[in-house]
């Protein structure tokens, strides 16, 4: 290997250290992404081709989410007052059927994931409160001190439904941190609406 192949090496591996070190996601995805490219450039130098492929595959991997944590930022930095949050989350979130009669999650249950309706009617069971489509729900339990759920929610109807869990949820607010005064917002509208429904 000549000495431009080291070179290569040691900046590749410098910035795969320095991507470790950093807090903000698009950064980070971006350095990473560069030190795949120096890596690989190393390792084709060496003949080492395990290794090449290892670092060829990081490079699609890193695009990827680079495109994506770009489109998030675009989507809440055009976000307006009253643009629905499922606007933006629903592409980071889970499709899934749910059938009619069945139990979503109980008032007490640990919170692990909020939900977007896309068709059918689900029923919160201590008001006996319908959502139906363009519904979004369990927000409160993630963000609670406890991570319990404040009601019951059974399916009326059969339901096709989009889930988002609460580490990418997390993984979302690290990506970029506008999305907690998005979500901030949504929980009080819900308390506020909770409220309301609780002294009827």
């Amino acid at each position: 290997m000549d000495s431009l192949g080291y070179v290569f090496g040691f900046i590749g591996a410098a910035l795969m250290v320095a991507s470790y070190m950093m807090k903000n996601m698009l950064p980070l995805r971006m350095v990473a992404l560069s030190a795949n490219v120096f890596l690989v450039v190393y390792a084709v130098q060496g003949g080492s081709w395990p290794t090449v492929a290892l670092y060829l595959a990081m490079i699609p991997i890193n695009v990827k989410k680079v495109v994506q944590i770009k489109k998030l930022i675009r989507a809440i930095e055009n976000a307006k007052a009253d643009t629905p949050v499922s606007e933006w989350l629903l592409p980071h979130m889970t499709r899934r059927q749910a059938k009619a009669g069945q139990t979503l999650w109980n008032k007490g249950d640990k919170a692990t994931e909020m939900l977007y309706v896309e068709s059918g009617r689900l029923n919160m069971v201590e008001y006996d409160e319908s959502l139906g489509a363009g519904s979004l729900l369990g927000e409160i339990g993630l963000f609670a001190p406890d991570n319990r759920r404040t009601r019951t929610v059974v399916c009326e109807t059969d339901c096709t439904l989009y889930g988002l869990s609460a580490d990418a949820m997390a993984q979302l607010y690290y990506q970029n941190p506008k999305l907690g005064f998005h979500v901030m917002r949504m929980i009080v509208a819900r308390l506020m609406h909770d409220t309301d429904l609780a002294h009827q």
